[in-house]
């Protein structure tokens, strides 16, 4: 934005109402930005699409941030290599080699063990025996505690609101807030379903990674306490694989609480 008084003819803010962006100035900001980490560095050299908008809300003194943005640009990189931009030269990643077809092995178990080929025996029908379905696993279980710079009304819509979700955690999902309504968050890596829900009180999910065995879910139980002007959650997980515990109390750490703390301002300072 140009600073006020100066008059720069690329952003006329005095003759609009709506302060809208003149001339699409602000793409000059992002030609030459340069970021540089472990020896490597990467520099923008054009942009060709920026659209989208972003605002900032102030609720009971925390700042809110929304934004959506679509942008195309061309960068170089500094280890010799230039990486794919708009419109540009690009080489399809190199394809793994066909795997070989099995021949079909047409020897039956009884001409194996016999040298006499076998005759076709009558089918049976099947019986399903009770608690063969599935595959059993060893499974453990963790608590965890937190406390939010906020109300418990707002903490549970946090959780249960499709667009808040897609908010801190950056990214698509599929929320359907009800009971026995299924989400999938994180880019498909998190779904389940709500399996419990008491409105600002209590959370109960059916919640899984999926690289877990197939159609195993943990339990998860959030009940949120008001304590005045914060709200105390806890968090009882039941049935996460074995060896998946730390990975599991981790991800919630930092990919659910820390992640709406940063975003909504729910535990974070502001100066």
């Amino acid at each position: 934005m140009a600073r006020w008084g100066e008059g720069d003819p690329r952003w006329i803010v005095e003759e609009r109402s709506d302060a809208t962006n003149v001339n699409n100035w602000h793409w000059e900001l992002l030609l030459g930005c340069r970021v540089e980490e472990g020896g490597a560095s990467c520099q923008l050299t054009d942009v060709t699409k920026l659209e989208g908008e972003a605002s900032i809300n102030n609720r009971k003194g925390k700042l809110i941030y929304f934004y959506e943005w679509v942008i195309k640009a061309s960068w170089l990189a500094s280890h010799g290599m230039i990486l794919p931009t708009a419109g540009g030269p690009s080489q399809p990643p190199p394809q793994p080699p066909p795997a070989p077809v099995p021949k079909k092995v047409t020897t039956s178990r009884t001409q194996i063990s016999t040298g006499v080929p076998a005759t076709a025996a009558p089918k049976r029908p099947q019986q399903a025996s009770a608690g063969t379905t599935g595959v059993r696993i060893s499974t453990t279980s963790f608590s965890l505690k937190e406390t939010f710079l906020t109300s418990p009304d707002e903490l549970y819509r946090t959780f249960i609101n499709q667009e808040f979700v897609q908010v801190f955690t950056h990214s698509d999902a599929q929320v359907d807030g009800c009971r026995g309504g299924k989400f999938q968050l994180l880019d498909g890596n998190v779904n389940g379903e709500f399996a419990e829900l008491i409105p600002d009180e209590k959370i109960v999910m059916r919640w899984r990674f999926k690289t877990w065995p197939c159609e195993h879910y943990a339990t998860i139980s959030l009940r949120l306490k008001g304590l005045g002007d914060e709200t105390e959650l806890s968090l009882d997980c039941k049935g996460v694989p074995s060896g998946e515990e730390e990975r599991t109390k981790e991800g919630w750490k930092r990919y659910y609480f820390a992640a709406i703390k940063q975003t909504f301002g729910y535990g974070a300072s502001l100066y």
